[in-house]
């Protein structure tokens, strides 16, 4: 009886031990340790899948994190991405979020929780053409939204309450389709205090209301069923009147044409647009313009007169003829100036003059004709020894072909000195054995006999320099 009652207590002892072992934390398959285990995976985890749906797999290392002005930025621009990455990948709250030029089609609700410290969101040049009424809960801090080159065609006020401090909202190039839905977008944009929401956004659809901008639509006749005119069949007419002449094509606007990028410096890219000459509305602000591979043959005076910020032009491959005086005019802060691989055959006399912090200039590319014309550029250049240059070299005449430009002008001086010798008029001037020819008598003496009042008056006064 006491041998049984030792073995049932060592029983009871060993199943006690068993129990407390299991109902350690992370031990076992009890219900803690699989709540533990769970965790666990979702925190591994958080940087497979977002809010937003399945996503490829990111990683710290996939996007870059860096500090500026003690601001974080996370930078994760062309990386393919279908999603946002959950908040838990990085290391730090990122203050400016970029998310351009990747392949995001839907914004779900809560697609950037954990983001709230977010002062700027870039999301153009995705593929986003819905934005869920959540979508941008918990942004309370942000003052700067780019949804621009999307294919949005509707999207609710109720999707800008979430972000009370929004002061810039970038909307166009993008399918807008002006119709009811878009009512309250609409109207929030058209209020006075939002001056910086949506400008240049405009109507792809329906055909009445078709390159209109949204902060000019009527909203009052979003709602109506039928054409505002009384012709229900207004939206179905066909535009093309070929008795009515086509509008006048100005110059092209660059908020249409370039993609706009504001951190971490505004850059305005126009690189292969098709553009014919440089387009208007550039921004005060821009820091770097690349405009190359392009058409533009000639650079006319003030094509960049408000960019007096400038600090990098990129004009490459342009097939360029010609560049006015006055033409880079104001732009004092330019450091970067690229001209190369155009049809230059010299710079004219002031182009450059502005340029007084210039340090790079590329030139390579270019037919540059070594006559009179290049000097300019060459004692430029002279003038400017802390401005390094490269192409200089000269495509013609073929007796200077593949020659260095600046070469080229020092031999030019060389044949040509300065300290010139008097020349033979001079020598005959000054030689007196040649003074009193008979020609010279002749003309004193018509000159003594002419009365005074008869002679004609000394206009110019000539004097002539060796």
């Amino acid at each position: 009886m006491h041998v049984t009652s030792c073995l049932l207590l060592a029983s009871l002892l060993l199943l006690l031990l068993s129990s407390i072992e299991m109902k350690r934390p992370g031990k076992g398959r009890g219900l803690k340790g699989a709540r533990h285990k769970l965790t666990r995976d979702r925190v591994r985890g958080a940087g497979r899948h977002s809010r937003s749906g399945p996503s490829r797999l990111v990683s710290p290392d996939t996007c870059l994190e860096s500090t500026e002005s003690r601001d974080v930025f996370l930078d994760c621009q062309d990386r393919r991405l279908t999603s946002i990455p959950t908040s838990q990948t990085w290391s730090k709250q990122p203050k400016h979020f970029l998310l351009a030029r990747n392949r995001i089609k839907v914004l779900r609700d809560g697609a950037f929780f954990g983001y709230e410290s977010l002062a700027s969101l870039d999301l153009q040049q995705n593929q986003i053409a819905l934005v869920e009424e959540g979508a941008f809960q918990g942004l309370t801090h942000l003052t700067t939204l780019l949804l621009q080159h999307n294919r949005l065609g509707t999207l609710s006020e109720e999707a800008l309450i979430p972000m009370p401090n929004l002061r810039y909202l970038r909307l166009y190039d993008n399918p807008w389709n002006c119709l009811c839905p878009m009512d309250s977008l609409i109207r929030t944009l058209q209020v006075p205090s939002n001056r910086n929401l949506g400008n240049h956004a405009r109507c792809a659809a329906p055909i009445r209301l078709q390159s209109m901008k949204l902060k000019e639509v009527d909203a009052e006749l979003l709602c109506k069923e039928s054409d505002p005119t009384g012709d229900p069949q207004g939206d179905q007419k066909d535009t093309a009147d070929p008795m009515k002449p086509s509008p006048f094509r100005g110059k092209p606007d660059a908020t249409t044409s370039c993609h706009f990028y504001l951190f971490p410096q505004m850059q305005m890219d126009c690189s292969k647009r098709g553009l014919t000459e440089v387009p208007t509305g550039i921004p005060d602000d821009v820091v770097h313009i690349d405009l190359s591979h392009n058409s533009i043959r000639h650079l006319r005076g003030k094509d960049f007169q408000r960019a007096r910020s400038l600090r990098t032009l990129n004009l490459s491959s342009n097939n360029m003829e010609r560049i006015d005086t006055g033409s880079l005019s104001g732009l004092l802060h330019l450091r970067e100036l690229d001209l190369s691989d155009n049809s230059l055959h010299f710079i004219q006399y002031g182009v450059l003059e502005d340029l007084y912090f210039l340090s790079q200039l590329k030139l390579g590319g270019n037919p540059w004709v070594c006559d009179y014309s290049i000097h300019y550029m060459v004692y430029w250049l002279h003038l400017h020894p802390g401005v390094r240059h490269s192409g200089l070299l000269c495509r013609s005449p073929p007796e200077h072909t593949g020659e260095r430009v600046e070469d080229y002008v020092s031999s030019y001086n060389r044949a040509c000195p300065k300290d010139r010798q008097h020349s033979r008029t001079d020598q005959d001037e000054t030689n007196p054995e040649l003074w009193n020819t008979p020609m010279e008598v002749q003309g004193e003496l018509e000159e003594e006999l002419e009365p005074s009042h008869l002679r004609v008056p000394q206009k110019y006064q000539i004097i002539r320099l060796s």
